[in-house]
């Protein structure tokens, strides 16, 4: 029985690194399509996202099936709890993947941003993409350093979020009414995708070492 359980211990984080994996495709082509303001990738996208939430619908099945049968204690548990803590904040990041090809879909032909706030969005897309690419380097090996490299790029994206609103709110700023609510809708999913990566890499972290770093408020919040 205690090998079955390692077993099923080893497939709940393979299925999670799985899910990561499918994220950060996600993420590479909404962006690219927000960038590019490519219709057929944003499509793609969207289309994909039930993958995800099926992939973490299944984790979360196997994880509530070791919890019945097995009744694992200690850290046994607390990893168990995690995953499924875990997923959720995965399937949340493919939301917010498919949210940002939705916009670049709506406003086909048209770029979704103006042309003044296109690098700022170039670099967070580019961000958000490295910050998933990580984070499945993190659920596979646990390396503690990869967690710490991920809060340091969600800083990043952070200040380029900040900028945003900055620029908007700035007396030089002519966008329409249109361009601001998307430039607002686009910038803070960028945000959000980044600050869920920082939410598992904090679980992750805790698993690792016993330590845990409080979330902020806005880093548990819903997307």
């Amino acid at each position: 029985m205690r090998e079955v359980f390692q077993q099923e211990m080893r497939e709940v984080q393979d299925r999670l690194v799985e899910i990561a994996d499918l994220v950060a495709e996600s993420i590479e082509k909404a962006t690219r399509a927000f960038r590019e303001s490519d219709v057929t990738l944003a499509e793609e996208v969207i289309a994909a996202d039930p993958r995800i939430d099926e992939a973490t619908v299944t984790l979360d099945e196997l994880a509530i099936t070791i919890l019945a049968r097995q009744q694992p204690v200690a850290r046994d548990l607390r990893i168990i709890v995690s995953a499924l803590r875990i997923s959720a904040s995965l399937e949340r990041m493919g939301d917010i993947s498919r949210h940002i090809a939705q916009l670049a879909r709506y406003r086909f032909p048209d770029k979704v941003v103006p042309k003044s706030l296109r690098p700022t969005f170039e670099e967070m897309g580019r961000l958000d993409v490295e910050i998933a690419q990580r984070l499945t380097e993190l659920l596979r090996t646990e390396d503690i350093a990869v967690a710490e490299e991920i809060r340091n790029e969600d800083d990043k994206v952070d200040a380029l979020h900040l900028h945003v609103f900055d620029t908007m709110l700035g007396e030089t700023w002519k966008g329409e009414a249109t361009a601001t609510v998307d430039a607002t809708l686009a910038s803070r999913y960028h945000e959000r995708f980044a600050d869920h990566a920082v939410s598992i890499a904090k679980k992750v972290q805790y698993l690792a070492t016993g330590d845990w770093a409080p979330e902020t408020s806005d880093a548990s919040a819903t997307s």
